[in-house]
Formats: C-alpha cells, structure tokens, sequence
C-alpha cells in the first residue's frame, strides 16, 4: 500500500488541525493510538485507540499529553473522551506476556488490537512516536503526537487512566511496594522495596534491575541475610 502525501498543516490549527487535515484530504475517520506503562518495571502495559468527533461542537477542551495532567484533570477528561468518543478500546499487556514476547513487540501488538477493536474502523491511524505496520490502512507516526492530535491525546489518557486504576488495584494486594504511589516505575521508593521484598508476581521479570533484585532476595532466603549487593542499573 503506497502511503498517502502528508497533509500540509498550518502551525495555529490546533489540536484538531491535522485530524481535519487528514479529513479534507478524505480520510474521514481518523484514530489515535497510544500507550502507557512502557516505562515502568512492574504492572501490564495498556494501550489505547480513540476516533473523536469531527464537529466542533464536540471538541474537548483540554486535551493534552496525559502525564502533563494532574490525575483530577486526567481523570475528568478520561469521562469526557468515553462520553463523546465516536468509538474507543483499551487492552491491556500483563507482565509475563511482556516478559515472555519482549516490550516493544507486546507494545505492537496492543496497539493493533486497540485499533481492530474500533468500530467504525479507521481510515487513518496516527500513532506516538513510532510507526505501526498491518494495521490495514494508512498511518503516521507522530512525534510527541499526544501533545499533536486530539485523537492521540484522547488515547494517552485512555490508556493512562485505565493503567493507573490498574496499578491501584494491585496496591491493595501488594501494599509492600507502593504501586498506587508510583505505579511501578522505577523511583527510589519502589527500588528500595524491591531490594527489601524481591519482585511481586506483577513484575515484569526479564527487566534487569528486577531480576538483580530477584537473585538479591533468593540469596537472602538461602543465607537468612539481606545481601549487600547493589541491583544492576535500570535500562528501562
């Protein structure tokens, strides 16, 4: 399939200025894609796809790259994008699934789901910051698209959202590691718990800082004493 010419775009459109570009040139459903959670060592991956509106009247103000947001704004905007969204999904990538296919490959592979799952579906695909092949119809990757594209915007606190609620449900079942503070990235909170704990079954294994802290605390249930050894730097 040979890509469509990018549409020209005025730098005072607005967020909604490419998907109306992208309409005139008549792709008339645009979608937007996006993750959260690639980042983090413990808890799923979720992405999400979004088709908004293309009236005005419909426009939601606000809209903006989700970790720019507090989580009030985030989840205030989250109703309004589930309220007048033309369709939307999320799916969501658990840890040993991620472990097992490796990150980027998992992160693929929700993203295409998220877009397969829409209905009607689209007739263009805007992605943040990396391309998506087979997905069926053309698309752009777009550099920081969730600050870009309403439709991306839409996705970044769809999936935000929903991996939060996500990681604060698991808080309550693992409370030693303070996932609903963090929500498993790797901040000194959460690798100091992991030192003192080793891993949940929520994290995600294969990371190198999580497997250092894994054989830190078999060798300390073998000894019956902490070991002093450092875990491996982070290479999230």
């Amino acid at each position: 399939m040979l890509a469509p010419a990018r549409p020209l775009l005025r730098r005072d459109a607005g967020l909604y200025g490419l998907e109306r570009a992208l309409q005139r040139r008549g792709f008339a459903v645009v979608a937007g894609a996006d993750e959260a959670g690639r980042g983090a060592c413990a808890g799923p991956l979720v992405a999400a796809a979004a088709i908004l509106p293309n009236r005005q009247s419909k426009e939601i103000l606000g809209l903006t790259d989700s970790k720019l947001l507090t989580a009030l704004a985030r989840n205030r905007l989250y109703d309004q994008v589930v309220s007048v969204a033309v369709a939307w999904s999320v799916v969501v990538i658990e840890p040993d699934v991620l472990d097992t296919r490796g990150l980027h490959v998992g992160n693929v592979a929700a993203i295409r789901r998220a877009i397969a799952q829409l209905t009607p579906h689209p007739s263009y695909v805007l992605t943040d910051g990396f391309p998506v092949d087979g997905l069926g119809v053309p698309g752009l990757a777009v550099w920081k698209g969730d600050q870009v594209a309403a439709c991306v915007s839409a996705a970044s606190i769809l999936a935000k959202v929903t991996r939060d609620r996500i990681m604060t449900e698991l808080d309550s079942q693992y409370p030693q590691y303070g996932f609903g503070v963090h929500k498993g990235y790797s901040t000194a909170e959460h690798t100091a718990a992991l030192r003192e704990h080793g891993p949940s079954p929520v994290h995600r294994h294969s990371y190198k800082n999580v497997a250092a802290t894994w054989l830190t605390a078999r060798g300390a249930d073998a000894r019956g004493t902490v070991s002093g050894a450092d875990p491996q730097e982070d290479e999230i």
